[in-house]
């Protein structure tokens, strides 16, 4: 039996095949399929990449926050949400956006890759750096994702061997988190 709170597989292709090539008519289908099925997550959360990869964060954010409200279990959507809070500077919302990811299993990708964000954002450069490559080994599914980790890695791994030295505008250290959130080179992509 089919769900039909959930738009049909081979039209869910269809979009993503028209986002990745024809982002106009992919973003007009979009819209059509969220009025048809507007309680389908797996909607709602293309809705805020896509936004979120046209930088327009705050919709991003409220469609992403519209998917988890719908699926509270859609573990890869909590995880981007977060990971866009974070991003734009608001650790502490991205943190508890996460807490319920922390009750998947030790293996998943999605709650290691929280595990070292959040040892991130207290400046535990070791065990993020650790985490973050365990992720990257264990995520096989959404590899846009671990292109957006490798980015941080870099910065991460910079930060640890002390190349970076940067302060606020009063001549105060930035901790880690801070200089990273101010970088907009791993800003959220389309997942």
């Amino acid at each position: 039996m089919t769900d039909l709170s959930f738009c049909p597989d081979e039209q869910m292709q269809t979009l993503l095949s028209l986002v990745d090539t024809e982002e106009a008519q992919g973003r007009a289908m979009l819209a059509r399929l969220m009025r048809e099925w507007p309680q389908d997550a797996r909607l709602h959360f293309l809705e805020g990449s896509l936004r979120a990869a046209a930088r327009d964060y705050a919709e991003g954010a409220r469609a992403m926050r519209r998917a988890i409200d719908i699926a509270p279990d859609f573990a890869l959507a909590r995880f981007q949400l977060g990971f866009l809070q974070l991003t734009n500077g608001e650790a502490i919302a991205a943190q508890e956006t996460w807490g319920p990811l922390f009750g998947l299993a030790k293996s998943s990708f999605v709650r290691i890759f929280a595990e070292g964000l959040c040892h991130m954002i207290r400046d535990e450069f070791a065990q993020a750096i650790d985490l973050l490559e365990q992720g990257i080994v264990l995520n096989q599914d959404v590899p846009p994702l671990n292109r957006d980790m490798e980015l941080i890695l870099t910065e991460l791994r910079a930060l640890r061997e002390g190349q970076a030295g940067a302060s606020d505008d009063r001549g105060e250290p930035l901790s880690a988190a801070q200089l990273l959130l101010q970088q907009s080179s791993f800003k959220s992509t389309r997942h």
